[in-house]
């Protein structure tokens, strides 16, 4: 289950960097009258990523514009969850009784990867999925 997350937390990550360097090149609307917080609000790019474990195992994260995530492990588990962006940092939720991830990320590759780490100390690679 922490792989599933990790994978959520790495693909927003990567999108949630991605769009905060678009971010500083446009004009940002005023704190005060910004709408609530979701996936495309908090400055995370809504869309799919692919990453990459530190044992080399992969998986898939997707993140949705309505502030929900699923996270698909290499042996096709899914694990879905709500994805918030808290502190700088993105955070992943998912249903049941596991806990909740947060993860800081740095910034991006020309290629748009990024690496994404854990409270925890976890570090993961992630990449946006070519369409």
């Amino acid at each position: 289950m922490k792989r599933l997350v990790l994978l959520a937390a790495l693909a927003a990550l990567s999108a949630c960097s991605q769009k905060a360097d678009e971010s500083k090149e446009s004009a940002a609307a005023p704190a005060e009258t910004a709408a609530p917080a979701t996936a495309g609000d908090s400055g995370t790019a809504p869309g799919t990523y692919d990453v990459k474990m530190a044992d080399g195992t992969m998986g898939t994260t997707t993140i949705n514009a309505d502030g929900t995530y699923a996270d698909t492990d290499a042996k096709g588990k899914v694990v879905k969850g709500l994805f918030a962006h808290h502190d700088g940092k993105d955070c992943f939720d998912p249903e049941g009784d596991e806990p909740g991830m947060c993860w800081a990320i740095s910034k991006p590759a020309a290629d748009g990867s990024f690496t994404a780490t854990a409270d925890d100390g976890t570090v993961v690679t992630v990449t946006p999925k070519k369409s």
